[in-house]
Order: structure tokens, then sequence, then C-alpha cells
């Protein structure tokens, strides 16, 4: 029988993260993945000839600089595109809001919508600022596990403590206020501009079964910002030749460091012996053991599908299962002949406000009522689109003059309550085109092919429970040492050597490579006595 140090269950970028860092000190590693190629979620596929798209995930400007830094990535052939502009808002009635790369000409571009909201932004752009930095430090806090009573590190609490001291009584004041806010209320304080509020509330809601004005959604805010940020806006940029290359880099430097890395084999079960985890069962029969099991599957697949039940406490199963993990995005990929005209630019202008996120949702109040359909089980005619065409500012992804449209459409719910996905894929692709081309004319006569993936094709095909990208919502009883229940967000489970490694750990969703670093310093911390 093989046997190892360590193998990794699914080559995720969280997984693959955390197989490098253990290879990285000398384990033995395997990381075995499910589909045939190496990346999960940030998977790039030429699903009609010539275009090749970002099938899920469509941006990683988001990932971890000191995972590109430690495991040398860019060396690896990992190159980040920036976005540019940052973000183009369009609007019905022709006032469009563009939020370029350069700060100081953002303030210039919100004056024209509204002066008073224009002396505001920098102002809201400090204490932001200043507060998602703080949560970077207190992400990076050692939270306690059911494994390892006491596991709180007090030095590193102090020291959190302190920089919280730091940031001044008002800022320490906001940063309580705020974090249970929803991102709409927290707005409505700062700003006047429908068309500004909802293209900053976008990244408090992304990826969220919930509208802006649900409680928690000012945290969910300050998280998406957390990484790299450009005041109120994302940074997020494309990685040059597709998403697929970060997860094709991670999976080299892993390879250097002497990791094995298998795709199409799909793990059966994990195999466990006097309450401990001691290899895993493939599919095929196979069993391979190892010292430890680390899986970047999703929280309720590992703990409800690969576990024996028996193993586990009937309320730890009841807690995974009560995770919320409701998916509520849909993916559409376009083929386009041509760039689309948005209103009220054409030709180079509009070819110039194209190579960042492109916003559809022109009020808060839009993206509330787009919420309010998914929460009654039918997916909004009226969605929050986030757009992205990469071909503008990547052109070896679709064929000279030609162009590759990445669209999340959010409020599609996992669950339709009178019809399947089956029947609603092609309705739900069409009401998407017809929303573009409301605010782009003619943008259905540029369609030269069109894929639908619904919540249901990402759970089938990515493997995410309910279709779930983050593996579990990012609401305030999901978070920090309630993540992914509480007294377990230290990636350890119930069955000894068991971990976890995913987005649905501490800190949470993203394509940041987190929460697969932190796993990985916990396991070597904590690394089984004399193994």
């Amino acid at each position: 029988m093989e046997n190892y140090d360590a193998i990794i269950i699914g080559a995720g970028h969280n997984g693959l993260v955390t197989g490098a860092y253990l290879a990285k000190t000398g384990k033995k590693v395997l990381i075995l993945e499910r589909r045939s190629s190496v990346g999960g979620i940030a998977a790039t596929e030429e699903i009609f000839p010539g275009f090749r798209y970002s099938t899920c995930a469509h941006l990683a400007g988001s990932f971890s600089s000191e995972i590109i830094a430690e495991l040398e990535l860019q060396k690896h052939g990992l190159k980040i595109l920036p976005l540019d502009p940052l973000l183009f808002a369009p609007a019905l009635e022709g006032n469009s809001l563009l939020v370029p790369r350069d700060p100081a000409k953002i303030v210039e571009e919100i004056g024209r919508h509204s002066k008073a909201d224009a002396e505001q932004y920098p102002l809201f752009c400090a204490l932001i600022n200043e507060l998602a930095a703080f949560l970077r430090n207190l992400n990076s806090l050692a939270l306690p596990d059911g494994t390892s009573p006491g596991s709180f590190n007090l030095a590193h609490l102090v020291k959190v403590g302190f920089r919280f001291r730091r940031l001044g009584k008002k800022e320490m004041y906001e940063f309580m206020r705020i974090l249970p806010m929803s991102v709409a209320d927290l707005l409505n304080e700062w700003f006047e501009s429908e068309t500004l509020k909802s293209a900053i509330a976008a990244s408090g809601i992304v990826n969220s079964f919930v509208g802006p004005r649900a409680q928690g959604t000012a945290y969910a805010f300050l998280h998406n910002l957390s990484g790299q940020s450009n005041g109120a806006f994302r940074t997020a940029g494309f990685v040059s030749g597709g998403i697929n290359q970060l997860p094709q880099a991670l999976a080299r430097s892993a390879q250097q460091y002497g990791a094995e890395i298998r795709a199409g084999v799909e793990v059966a079960a994990i195999a466990t012996k006097n309450g401990a985890a001691t290899g895993v069962f493939l599919a095929n029969g196979d069993e391979i053991s190892a010292k430890i099991v680390i899986s970047n599957a999703d929280v309720k697949r590992t703990l409800l599908n690969l576990v024996e039940p028996t193993y586990l406490d009937p309320h730890f199963l009841l807690q995974v299962r009560n995770i919320r993990s409701r998916g509520t995005v849909a993916k559409i990929n376009f083929a386009l002949d041509s760039l689309p005209n948005f209103m009220p630019a054409a030709g180079n202008a509009a070819a110039a406000r194209l190579g960042g996120i492109i916003h559809i949702g022109p009020t808060l109040d839009y993206l509330e009522r787009a919420a309010d359909d998914a929460k009654y089980g039918r997916f909004s005619q009226q969605p929050f689109l986030e757009i992205t065409i990469p071909s503008v500012i990547d052109p070896s992804l679709a064929p000279a003059g030609k162009h590759v449209m990445s669209v999340w459409m959010q409020s599609a719910p996992y669950h339709l309550r009178e019809k399947n996905w089956h029947e609603q894929r092609e309705a739900l692709g069409d009401s998407v085109a017809s929303v573009i081309d409301s605010y782009a004319p003619g943008f259905k006569n540029s369609i030269l092919h069109r894929q639908v993936v619904t919540p249901l094709d990402l759970e089938q095909t990515f493997g995410v429970t309910g279709g779930h990208l983050d593996h579990a919502e990012l609401g305030l009883d999901q978070i920090f040492f309630m993540r992914p229940v509480p007294g377990w967000a230290g990636y350890g489970t119930p069955i000894e050597n068991l971990y976890l490694c995913g987005s649905g750990t501490h800190p949470g969703g993203g394509v940041t490579g987190l929460p697969g670093s932190y796993a990985a310093k916990k396991i070597l911390k904590s690394w089984p006595h004399g193994k």
C-alpha cells in the first residue's frame, strides 16, 4: 500500500497552497483531484473553438501577495493583469459611473454625480482602509478548535489588542459599530448618489443570498476589501492566460518542493481507524494511507459524505448540516463577435471602459429586489450582474477581433420553487442577455456562442455543495471562531489527523489562498508527535 505524510483531497487553489507549504518543509505530500485538471473553481476551458473562458471564478487579484512571494509563484508563470478601469457602472439614463485606477481621478468622477459625495469619499476611504487593514490582522489570529484545548494564542491576542487600540478611540468604536451593520445603512450614512452606493455595495453582497439591507453585509464588504483594494473598490485583477494559470503556478511550486499531484482521481471515502484518519479510499477501490488527511472539499461534502457518520457526535453533525451554503449565483460565458457598446459611450470610448468590472445594478433598491426574488425561489429577471471582458486586457483568450465575456448573475437560487434548472437554464441565459442588451443595444446580435452554468451545474461540475462558491455564507454567525462551526475554527475536526483547508474555513471565501495557508501553518504546528 502507498504511504504518505499527507494526502490532500482536492487540487483547488487552497488545497494546492496547503500542499505546497507542507512539501516545502519536507513532508511527503499527495494531492488528489477528481477533475481532469487542477484548479477547482479557478478553471480556464476552451468551451468553443478559439475562445478560452475562466469558466467559474474570473478574478484573482485578491490572492495573497505573501503567498505569491513565499511560494515564488511569479517564477512559476503567474502574472496578474490589473483592472483598467476598476469599475464601470452603465446607466440607462446615460449618467454612468466610471471608476479609474488613479485614486486622484476617482474623486473627480464622483463629483460629476454629487459634489457632496466627492468631498465625503476620501474620508470614507481613509476609515474603510484602516478598518480593512485591521481585519487583515484579525484574520491572521490563531483561532481555537476542539482538537487543542487552550489553543488560542494569548500572545497573538495581546498583539492584536494592541493594534486595535492603535486604531484610535473613534476608529475602535466605528469598527465595532460597522461590523454588524448592513452595507446599505453604512453607505446611506456617507453618500447620496444611488449609482455610487450601489456600485460600492456590490462588494458586500457578491456570492451572497442576501441583499444590501441584510445585517452583516458591512462585514462582508470589509472582508472583500481586506485583500487588494483601492479605497472603496476592489482591485482584483485578471490572470494572464486565464485564471487557471494561478493553480497551475501553485501546482508547479508544490511539485518543485516534492509534492505529487494526481488528476482524474476521485476520493470515495476517508479511511479511519480508532477515531483517527489513516488515509483515503479511491473510487476504483484502491486505498492510500497517510499520517494526516486534509480536505479542500467543502465542509458538508467532507464530513457528511466522505466520513463514516458513526465517528462524529450527533450534535456536531447537526451543526454541519445547518451550515448555510445556499448557492445563489449563475455563470454565463459569452463568445462575442464585437465589444458591446454601453450607453452613452460608443466605439473607442466604449472600449476604454471595458477593461475592469462592469457593474449592472443601478440602485440599492434594485439590488434588494433582485435578492428578494431568490428568497422566494425564483431567479431574478432584473438581476445584479458582475461582468468582465478579460480579452480586452488579454487578447490571447479569443480569436483576433473577437471577445470572451464572463457574467456572474446574482439572485439565481439553487432551489427553484416551481421548476428545475434543467428547464430554466436557457430561460436564465435569455434573461441575462436581455438585461445586458438594454444597457448595450445590439449586444444580442454580437453573441456567437453562450454557456449557461446554473447553481446546480456549479455543484455537479465543481463539487461545491448547494452551488455555493464560498462553501458557506459570510454571515455574522459563520465567521471567525464560528467558521465552519462554533469551536472548530482551527482547521481540525473531531476525527484525529483529519483537517480542513477550503473556503468554508476561516477566514472565508474568495480566491485568496488564505484558508490554505493558515491551515498549513496550523497543521505543521500540531504535526503528530513522533511522525
